[in-house]
């Protein structure tokens, strides 16, 4: 098993070229009015297309919130709301996760408790 912050440490070590590659990449777009309109209309329908993919996935068999998380992050990229929407998203996933987790073990212990009663019991 690896230890998280390990993980982080490399994501971000990972992320930095591609950071300042899109840095140099929107800086270049921004300086040219109608390129910038036509990006954000293309990240746009890009963004919406991807979500509503998704959101017609999600009762369908399929990784369908993924696409949405996927869509979310392509607004992300130019929309502050799209990134705090996700950011509001992964934490409510992982206090869903970690509280699954916890209800698990406590399951696992309630049933290592019964079985170890039956096991004393004649």
């Amino acid at each position: 098993m690896t230890i998280p912050e390990h993980d982080a440490d490399k994501a971000r070590r990972l992320a930095r070229p591609v950071a300042k590659f899109m840095a140099r990449w929107r800086h270049w777009i921004r300086k040219r009015p109608w390129l910038d309109i036509v990006y954000r209309v293309l990240v746009t329908t890009l963004g919406v297309l991807i979500m509503v993919l998704g959101l017609i996935m999600v009762p369908l068999p399929g990784p369908g919130w993924l696409v949405v998380f996927i869509g979310l992050t392509v607004l992300g990229s130019e929309y502050h709301w799209a990134r705090r929407l996700l950011g509001w998203l992964r934490r409510a996933l992982a206090r869903f996760w970690e509280r699954w987790r916890a209800w698990r073990q406590s399951r696992e212990a309630r049933k290592e408790a019964i079985r170890q009663a039956d096991a004393t019991r004649p």
